[in-house]
């Protein structure tokens, strides 16, 4: 498997921002990893191991980036500053990452504009994250596989809100999309995974809201409630990771 090292200064965030990129070609997939993880996590917890069957046969390129979770979802500081912070994170992902996983794409796939978009992966708070990134900009991203995530800003702020926290909160904004609005066209037009089991350590509950909220917008979602022994733990993310991908992945 081809793997390969970046660090880059980044304006959104005022410093250096590092990546892991694995594979030579394929569709390109945004990693984001778990509560307050770091680019290396997607080798360390041998989740590259589960991908390749796809990474090695060109079918998926996987960009495993930083979160800056213990600044803002983590802390216990200021939620004002704290979600104006998470923001800047969301700037960096869509004004810095997506130009380069799409260059970089364009370039290991030939040439061809890599018009597929992007699928944002993650598990825990960073499935929670990927969520949001599809629902708020199906534009740059085309597909989702989130594990065991949770989809209301209450997670990390409380009863705090603000314009920004909401925009950061799955099942409120989405509950008051218009039908009309341009998302509602992409959003019918991609494949998205939301996955949560019922075990240990799992909450489905925003699971369960998000899925019926779904339902009432027309938004097809395969959203997938494991059951009671599923804890929320790298072994099931595994298992859940090789079944769904075959769906994801199937153009």
């Amino acid at each position: 498997m081809e793997i390969q090292y970046f660090r880059d200064f980044s304006p959104a965030l005022g410093r250096d921002m590092e990546c892991k990129v694995y594979g030579h070609t394929g569709h390109p997939v945004l990693f984001i990893p778990c509560q307050d993880g770091r680019f290396f996590d997607f080798e360390n917890f041998h989740m590259n191991d589960f991908w390749s069957p796809w990474i090695e046969s060109g079918k998926a390129m996987v960009f495993s980036i930083d979160t800056i979770d213990q600044e803002t979802y983590s802390s216990g500081s200021d939620p004002y500053w704290r979600i104006r912070r998470h923001e800047d994170w969301i700037r960096y992902i869509t004004d810095e990452m997506v130009p380069f996983i799409c260059d970089m794409a364009t370039e290991r796939n030939g040439g061809e504009d890599p018009s597929m978009g992007i699928i944002a992966f993650g598990c825990s708070l960073g499935a929670t994250h990927a969520a949001n990134l599809y629902f708020r900009r199906p534009d740059l991203f085309d597909g989702l596989l989130a594990l065991s995530g949770i989809y209301s800003s209450q997670y990390g702020f409380g009863d705090y809100m603000d314009e920004l926290v909401y925009a950061n909160s799955p099942i409120d904004y989405l509950s008051n999309l218009p039908e009309d609005h341009p998302y509602m066209e992409l959003y019918r037009e991609r494949k998205a995974v939301i996955c949560c089991g019922q075990g240990a350590w799992e909450q489905p509950d925003t699971t369960r809201r998000l899925k019926e909220i779904l339902e009432r917008k027309g938004i097809p979602v395969w959203v997938d409630l494991w059951g009671y022994d599923v804890n929320h733990d790298w072994d099931w993310w595994y298992k859940q990771v090789v079944y769904f991908l075959p769906y994801i992945l199937k153009n």
